[in-house]
């Protein structure tokens, strides 16, 4: 491990970078679902299954990466598993069986685990406690701007070099990437491990469970609004595969800065819980809108207002637990939450493609997505009006 910090700019740029390139792979995954489906001749229940099985994994890893990464150099974890994940990518890629396919995507979710919470320690590490939900909100906004990556640049590829080759070209340059990311970042400056034994007492407050279940609203609505947008588009409203492209592409556009925009305004306003459940509330209304609304000019303000929200409160949810619980469990806060987060988005992820089949359509779907960030902002009013966590009370 490097013993100096090399400096805010040049850290937080690699480690945005490097873990953006594993995100093209899941991005390309959800933007070409509708040509892979038809190339394996599965159902939608079974494609949301092919989608969703490395968010398993990835659920099931949390918490042992968050303890991983408080144990041990962050970085090292880090760049095995933005390595794994573009390897277990390319292998994806290549095969043409729907079990093998299954079986790389549930050992990819694993590698990918190992750079969630890692990475959210590791950039936090380079801002100051003021501007931690900054940091983090920068951290996710990468995987953002690489789906706008993907989706404007691979349907102009996909006829020559198909969904497969997207996914090889994009991983090979992501290992490419993180050979750079090893060579010149550091892990930051160090700071005080903390026993597993002297933070037990997490697990019997109120707000340690609210928090997990505000995460498990999160990733529910961005699952399913992510993964099945392009599958909405293309078969529900009968848009090329182009087009569909560019529409989840600005929408990417849109989330990526409204990431650093939720973290800069929660740091300025010192209230994470009032941007969150703004955010969550405007969600019950889009959502409830977008499976009625037929006309495309409507439809995009739509999409474009949601993609505003949907990780607007990213950051500061993610900084709330350093402020309850402080910084001694950030691991184990942070993989606990993507915990539940993943267990909501591996459940959105397959239940939407079900409802597909059963419906017809993805409306069902979308308005069950309203219902769980409704149930976000109920939890979010809880955790206001909670007693103030003491640690060991």
């Amino acid at each position: 491990m490097a013993t100096s910090t090399r400096g805010v700019a040049l850290n937080s740029t690699l480690i945005v970078v490097a873990q953006s390139t594993q995100a093209i792979a899941v991005g390309a995954i959800a933007l070409f679902l509708p040509l892979i489906r038809a190339d394996l001749g599965i159902t939608f229940a079974q494609a949301g299954l092919l989608a969703a099985v490395s968010t398993g994994t990835y659920a099931l890893m949390q918490v042992p990466s968050g303890v991983l990464a408080d144990r041990v150099s962050p970085k090292r974890v880090f760049a095995v598993g933005v390595v794994g994940a573009n390897v277990f990518a390319i292998l994806f890629a290549v095969s043409d069986s729907f079990a093998i396919m299954l079986v790389t995507q549930a050992i990819a979710g694993i590698f990918r685990a190992l750079i969630f919470v890692p990475g959210i320690i590791l950039i936090s590490r380079h801002f100051s406690a003021a501007r931690r939900a900054t940091a983090m909100g920068l951290f996710v906004a990468g995987g953002f701007s690489s789906n706008i990556v993907v989706n404007l640049l691979g349907p102009l590829f996909v006829d020559a070099i198909g969904w497969q080759g997207i996914i090889v070209v994009s991983s090979t340059i992501g290992l490419v990437v993180t050979l750079a990311f090893i060579l010149l970042a550091d892990d930051g400056p160090p700071r005080e491990h903390t026993d597993a034994g002297s933070v037990r007492w997490v697990w019997r407050t109120r707000a340690w469970w609210l928090l997990g279940l505000i995460q498990f609203c999160r990733l529910s609505v961005v699952m399913g609004f992510g993964l099945w947008l392009p599958a909405f588009l293309v078969v529900d409203r009968g848009l090329p595969i182009a087009t569909a492209g560019l529409i989840v592409a600005a929408s990417a556009a849109i989330t990526a800065p409204s990431n650093i925009g939720g973290g800069m305004l929660s740091d300025r306003l010192h209230r994470p819980l009032l941007v969150i459940g703004v955010s969550l509330g405007a969600m019950v209304v889009l959502f409830a809108l977008i499976g009625e609304i037929i006309d495309l000019v409507p439809l995009l303000v739509v999409i474009g207002l949601i993609s505003v929200f949907i990780q607007l409160y990213f950051g500061p949810l993610f900084a709330v637990p350093g402020q309850l619980f402080g910084p001694g469990v950030a691991g184990l806060s942070s993989g606990f939450g993507n915990l539940c987060a993943n267990i909501g988005g591996f459940t959105s992820a397959l239940t939407l493609g079900v409802l597909k089949d059963v419906t017809g359509s993805f409306s069902l779907g979308f308005l069950c997505l309203g219902v769980l960030a409704l149930l976000g902002v109920v939890a979010v009013i809880a955790l206001s009006r909670s007693s103030p966590v003491r640690a060991g009370g």
